[in-house]
């Protein structure tokens, strides 16, 4: 299995700006893009990313919360499911119609659960909360093919760290992109946390 890297998390922008922040995002060489589904019409764009930058990104749907949101997230062309919470109906939905579930677990009971269900991709939320002690902790109990990917709090400054720590990938919110930011500006964001990511 190959890690996640690094997702890009756009919450609040729009189809008409989606592309060409999307298109910034990979040129820096952000490896995933998901659309929280608060945004407006989150569904077109996770369709416009998915089919002008779905060949050089993994595209995906966040904040989903109902097996009918999953099936949306696929004929839109997405590839991912995130959610915020651990729920088996969710991840079941997600899995059954091939696509990718990234729960989010907050403790190892809920880990343990989303794993039960069929998720190899456990979103660790609110990750400044648990802390990379307490992903270690879960590294230790969990199957060595599960995947831990801290999200909130995470930004140029911690994601270093992170990743030596054996996280598989990490969820950039507000410290990447915020509603108005111009393209140039996450790319150049992008750009800094892919060097911390990996470790430069």
């Amino acid at each position: 299995m190959s890690n996640t890297g690094l997702i890009a998390i756009l919450r609040g922008v729009t189809p008409d700006e989606v592309v060409a922040v999307g298109e910034a995002l990979v040129d820096a060489g952000v490896d995933a893009i998901e659309v929280p589904l608060n945004s407006p019409d989150p569904f077109t764009s996770v369709e416009r990313l998915a089919a002008s930058l779905g060949d050089r990104c993994v595209i995906g749907a966040g904040t989903v919360l109902t097996a009918t949101d999953v099936a949306r997230t696929r004929d839109a062309g997405g590839q991912i499911v995130v959610a915020p919470n651990c729920d088996t109906e969710v991840i079941a939905a997600t899995v059954d119609a091939g696509l990718r579930p990234y729960p989010g677990v907050a403790t190892p009971t809920e880990a343990f659960a989303a794993v039960k269900a069929r998720s190899r991709h456990l979103k660790l939320f609110p990750a400044d909360a648990i802390g990379i002690a307490g992903m270690k902790a879960w590294q230790a109990v969990l199957p060595p093919d599960v995947e831990l990917l801290p999200v909130g709090g995470i930004d140029e400054t911690n994601l270093a760290a992170w990743a030596a720590a054996g996280a598989g990938g990490a969820g950039l919110g507000s410290a990447l992109y915020r509603p108005g930011d111009s393209p140039a500006e996450v790319g150049a964001r992008a750009r800094a946390m892919r060097r911390a990511w990996a470790g430069g």
